[in-house]
């Protein structure tokens, strides 16, 4: 009896191990989960979704694995970001901090934003205005003007403006190094990215996580932990399994 039992507390040890390294290994490999903390990618990202992230999509570094640990430098069958692409990066200046914003310049690129339009290699990307838009979940509410973006070479996607005279709206040029990429987040007014070189500037490649492909969660923040009662009404259904783009 007593081998029996050493023997299925051992079994139990073992499944228990194989299951951790399995997750690790999806983890590090195919897919990882992240939330959205800030308001920083509305319209496309809202305070609540939880969404998997490709580990895949660009290649691996030492970021691709838990805790970034320095056992090799540079990427392993790397591949370039599209600009447009959402992505999940380290910040550069703290590598503990995970952002997510969307690619608009590549290697190469010159980047600046002239009275809230984006502009990439001297070109304007084009903005087709769809109305108000009611941005909350991260500080007040507020209403603010709502756009498609086109961006040069054909993708499109949504972004916010509270005006184009503010702080980010009239940038210099960056002109963005190799083996880097610039980004910023779609709630233009609202973001912390590469337009404030001291707080994040162009992001090295070797610090891509992955692409965001889809949101699996998402949760308006209307219920708390312990109100089991308001939990089915605080879940935004219409956003689940929708696909970032």
């Amino acid at each position: 009896m007593a081998k029996k039992k050493s023997g299925g507390w051992l079994e139990s040890i073992k499944t228990i191990l194989y299951a951790a390294l399995i997750a690790i290994g999806i983890r590090t490999v195919a897919f990882e989960p992240f939330n959205i903390p800030s308001g920083s990618m509305i319209p496309t990202l809202l305070v609540g979704d939880y969404l998997f992230v490709s580990k895949y999509s660009y290649g691996y570094s030492r970021h691709s694995i838990p805790f970034s640990p320095n056992i090799f430098e540079g990427r392993i069958w790397a591949r370039m970001p599209e600009r447009g692409d959402v992505a999940v990066f380290k910040l550069p200046r703290d590598t503990r901090q995970d952002y997510i914003k969307r690619i608009v310049g590549l290697p190469g690129d010159r980047i600046q934003v002239i009275r809230g339009i984006l502009h990439v290699n001297g070109e304007p990307a084009r903005r087709e205005p769809l109305g108000d838009f009611v941005a909350e979940g991260d500080g007040p509410r507020m209403t603010v003007r709502l756009f498609r973006e086109f961006l040069p070479g054909g993708n499109n996607h949504l972004i916010v403006e509270q005006s184009d005279d503010g702080p980010l709206d009239n940038t210099p040029e960056f002109l963005v190094p190799a083996g880097h990429v610039f980004a910023m987040g779609d709630n233009r007014d609202n973001s912390l990215d590469s337009r404030v070189p001291g707080a994040v500037g162009v992001i090295p490649l070797d610090n891509l996580v992955g692409r965001a492909e889809f949101i699996f969660f998402s949760v308006d923040g209307s219920a708390r932990w312990w109100e089991v009662w308001g939990w089915p009404f605080a879940i935004r259904y219409a956003r689940i399994f929708s696909a970032v783009r």
